[in-house]
């Protein structure tokens, strides 16, 4: 017979003797390679996250659930009882299915010997480390303990809650002061302490502030898309006319019962816009309240501020957009920080500082002066512009003009006998020479005033009460808003003075038939305005291509931008309606 030949392949390697008998030690642990390192859990402790030392390395690969029973369980006892199967007895029926080469049946010969399956057999061992045992264990220092005991009636326990109160806002300056009711019917008294830590509540309100706004684009994700990619197609079937687009509604409920009287947009925050409430009628005034609205929540203000008097305007500052100038329908004037914290605002006028004596209509704020101390111009219906300037903590008034029925204007030097006063209701500066600007009467005059001299007028003549909005987007589109006619009417209409002078573009329903609207304002980027009425909504609505249509361009011809081109179109417009002695310079 043919021996055996050691046959190899022809890519194996030769290897050295020392290479062969070279060991390779393998070390199997416990510790499960898949196992995360990195992770942490809250410590109420500590008050932070804390990594975790120990993780957990089992892994498990298989589970199976069994339905085997016990033998001698009563579970198994019924089942085999209600099958009819006989209990098994004696312990040698229990090994009769024994098939182990050393049995003594098989030695015996009385049972042949099962031969292994040498094709399908496997015995693997492995040996891993256990765990070392950790033990734990702290001891705190018990509490102090202290016996008190005494007869106490009522007025000694209302004492106690007294002086425990003023212990706790010694040791908390920041703790919230008791809220104290009586009932009138039992005649008892009873207190209520509500200590909160301030600083704890500061740092939850601006996470809460991020998931309310999540909260509230999730629900009105339709109006946020409408807002962003929303055109109307229909204006492409329309030669001029537009449309508006209603967006987010906005609504406080303490403020149902108040008008808008004023809005104004933040220049460094777009999305952000001040609202005024108040009232207009002289039988209903009272409290007003200062509110801030952002596009991103239309749910519920950013900020609150309840006034003694209605609020009439304000007007929010361009480079420092935390200060707020407001006028109040009593004739003081005030100024709100929103980087201070508290209800009243950091600067207001008092009968002692120049308070007007009839309510403020306007307020605007200038470029600061040559000490860079901030100020701001207000009229009311007393006939008197006045500058306010902000020195430290005082807010200093000095008096620009006063108007007069007649037209003319007085400095009220001692010994002058002014003339009766007329009632300003609106003032605009320059874009250009800051100290010339216009004031609006309620005669219907516009009066042309210069800040460097004002011991003359310099130009005065009468003109329809209109007021101008500046759309913000370089168009030609002006929206006029005829105060008394929006009192008494429900729509907005939105004129463009280069296609129609006499009939609107678009003429919108905003608000119900008994309410009235009573300011416009446009954002300063977006294409969308904001309308106030008088039971204290604020409605925005987004322009259709139509209303902010650029003019085209011809290839390889750019027409000129910016307000230059505004000013000379204007111009145009009303070189037909002026008469030829009263043409003016179009800066002016």
């Amino acid at each position: 017979m043919q021996g055996k030949v050691l046959v190899k392949p022809a890519d194996q390697l030769d290897l050295s003797e020392a290479e062969l008998k070279e060991e390779f030690t393998r070390v199997l642990t416990a510790n499960n390679p898949h196992a995360p390192q990195n992770i942490v859990r809250y410590s109420f402790k500590e008050r932070s996250y804390k990594p975790i030392s120990s993780v957990d390395q089992l892994a498990i690969h298989f589970v199976l659930e069994g339905n085997l029973l016990h033998k001698d369980s009563d579970e198994a006892r019924r089942q085999r009882a209600k099958q009819e199967i006989p209990e098994d007895t004696g312990d040698a029926e229990e090994g009769a299915g024994e098939e182990r080469p050393d049995s003594v049946d098989v030695k015996s010969g009385k049972m042949e010997r099962k031969v292994t399956n040498q094709f399908n057999y496997s015995e693997r061992a492995s040996q891993t480390l256990n765990n070392p045992p950790r033990e734990r264990g702290c001891q705190t220092e018990p509490p102090p303990r202290a016996k008190f005991s005494a007869t106490a009636n009522q007025w000694e326990i209302y004492d106690a809650y007294v002086e425990e109160l003023q212990k706790q806002e010694q040791s908390k300056e920041k703790q919230k002061t008791l809220v104290s009711k009586k009932e009138e019917d039992k005649g008892k008294k009873k207190m209520t302490t509500c200590s909160q830590n301030s600083d704890d509540i500061t740092k939850v309100a601006k996470v809460t502030k991020i998931i309310e706004r999540m909260v509230t684009q999730n629900t009105f994700d339709d109006i946020a898309q409408d807002f962003k990619y929303f055109e109307d197609a229909s204006d492409e079937f329309r030669e001029q006319e537009g449309t508006l687009l209603p967006l987010w509604k906005f609504q406080y409920d303490k403020a149902k019962h108040l008008s808008v009287t004023a809005l104004c947009w933040n220049q460094k925050y777009k999305d952000l816009f001040a609202v005024g409430l108040g009232s207009y009628k002289f039988t209903k005034q009272g409290r007003g309240m200062l509110l801030f609205y952002s596009l991103k929540n239309s749910t519920y203000p950013e900020y609150i501020f309840t006034t003694l008097s209605g609020v009439m305007c304000l007007d929010i500052h361009k480079q420092l957009s935390s200060l707020v100038a407001v006028g109040f329908y009593d004739g003081s004037v005030g100024v709100y920080n929103l980087k201070e914290e508290g209800p009243q605002p950091i600067y207001k006028s008092t009968a002692k500082m120049g308070k007007h004596t009839d309510p403020v209509w306007q307020v605007k704020w200038q470029k600061d002066d040559i000490d860079n101390n901030h100020n701001f111009f207000s009229i009311s219906s007393d006939g008197r512009v006045v500058l306010w300037t902000l020195v430290k903590n005082e807010l200093v008034f000095t008096d620009i003009i006063r108007l007069s029925v007649e037209g003319s204007i007085s400095n009220g030097q001692e010994g002058m006998q002014l003339p009766a006063m007329a009632c300003g209701t609106s003032f605009d500066f320059h874009q250009q020479i800051d100290y010339l600007f216009l004031i609006g009467t309620e005669e219907g005059k516009i009066h042309k005033v210069s800040c460097s001299d004002h011991s003359s007028l310099l130009y005065c003549f009468k003109f329809c009460s209109v007021c101008f909005k500046k759309s913000g987007l370089n168009l030609l589109t002006i929206a006029f808003i005829f105060y008394y006619f929006s009192l008494r009417h429900i729509q907005v209409h939105v004129f463009d003075l280069s296609i129609n002078k006499y009939e609107a573009i678009c003429q919108q329903a905003v608000a119900a038939k008994k309410t009235k609207l009573t300011h416009i304002e446009f954002n300063p980027v977006y294409p969308i305005i904001i309308v106030g009425d008088d039971r204290g909504y604020v409605t925005s609505l987004k322009l259709s291509p139509n209303l902010r249509r650029k003019p085209k361009e011809k290839k390889g011809q750019e027409l000129p931008k910016g307000p230059e081109v505004e000013v000379a179109k204007m111009e145009k417009l009303l070189s037909l309606l002026r008469e030829p002695d009263l043409t003016v310079n179009p800066q002016n």
